[in-house]
């Protein structure tokens, strides 16, 4: 079978799922990283995230696994196992087999929580994090509304889907903006931060969004990529919302997308009609987008003109995250 994509799933932190979805005692069977895996939070409230598989005969520990103090016990034979992936208890053992006595019996991941999300870090060589996952103040702050979430599954790839904000031109062609946005981006090792002003389609006093072209607004945005599977954007022009855009690869073809967004409580009513205008324009711009992204082809080699954006600088940045290439160090802007 031939893949559509040939490129690794790139190395980063993805988040996996929500805290609030994850109590304790929890477990849930996950499938990410072209992986079966168990996501189980402890009986002291720490999240982990193993390899699905138990070594002992197989049996998939997110399907009838039991959480057990700080381990999870197999539906099978109920050996234990941590969060780090060691085996803490064979009840009808002697003895600990030789081959996990003290030894790392399932891969493990590290796990850390963020903006009301689990992270899990993948590496497709177990090297440790180069980077973290950066706290954002409106996420953890009470003045701000809890998240209002979207998601899809789409097939495609990572970084086709962040080349897509570089591709400034597809705005007017795809999404029906007046005019191209006039951005900057700059670089700086994990990070992209991109500056964008444009017009954007009118939205009136009730939230409604004017598609036919007729009327505009300005719109500023200010947009942080931290490593390949976190956005943060903020979008100003009366009001304030931000949205967290995260992206974990569900293989090597495919990916599981969220949009996550949030506003101040105290801002005023007409202000969130307005605001939650534009949190509809953005899903519907991402509705557009997935057909395209489904359908198309990656070209290694693409015929660029003087319009496109910075589609060429945005690849040199992500080739850091494959395994093969090395971190970006310099700064650039464009």
């Amino acid at each position: 079978m031939n893949k559509r994509y040939d490129k690794p799933i790139p190395f980063g932190w993805y988040a996996v799922e929500y805290t609030a979805n994850l109590a304790a005692g929890d477990v849930k069977p996950l499938h990410y990283f072209g992986q079966e895996l168990v996501l189980f939070r402890t009986e002291s409230g720490a999240p982990a995230l193993l390899k699905a598989y138990c070594p002992h005969l197989g049996a998939h520990l997110g399907h009838g696994g039991s959480v057990q103090g700080d381990s999870i016990s197999c539906p099978f034979h109920a050996w234990k196992f941590d969060g780090n992936g060691f085996c803490t208890n064979i009840p009808y053992a002697k003895r600990m087999p030789a081959r996990v006595d003290g030894k790392q019996a399932i891969d493990s991941y590290p796990v850390v929580e963020r903006n009301q999300m689990i992270w899990a870090w993948y590496h497709p060589q177990h090297a440790a994090p180069s980077f973290e996952v950066e706290e954002f103040a409106e996420l953890n702050s009470e003045a701000w509304t809890e998240l209002d979430t979207y998601d899809w599954t789409i097939n495609t790839i990572i970084q086709e889907t962040g080349e897509n904000a570089a591709d400034i031109a597809h705005f007017v062609t795809v999404h029906n903006s007046h005019s191209m946005p006039d951005g900057k981006v700059t670089m700086d090792g994990h990070k992209r931060l991109t500056l964008m002003d444009s017009q954007t389609n009118h939205i009136d006093e009730d939230g409604n969004v004017d598609r036919s072209g007729a009327n505009s607004d300005a719109s500023k945005l200010e947009s942080w990529s931290i490593g390949p599977g976190l956005t943060y954007q903020r979008f100003s022009r009366m009001f304030d919302i931000v949205m967290m855009g995260t992206i974990t690869p569900i293989d090597d073809q495919n990916i599981h997308m969220r949009f996550n967004f949030s506003l101040p409580r105290d801002q005023e009513d007409v202000n969130k009609l307005y605001a939650h205008g534009v949190r509809d324009e953005v899903v519907f711009q991402v509705q557009q987008d997935i057909p395209i992204w489904e359908n198309k082809v990656y070209v290694d080699n693409p015929v660029l003109c003087d319009g496109d954006g910075p589609i060429a600088k945005y690849r040199k940045w992500f080739q850091q995250f494959y395994s093969d290439s090395g971190p970006v160090r310099s700064s650039t802007a464009a």
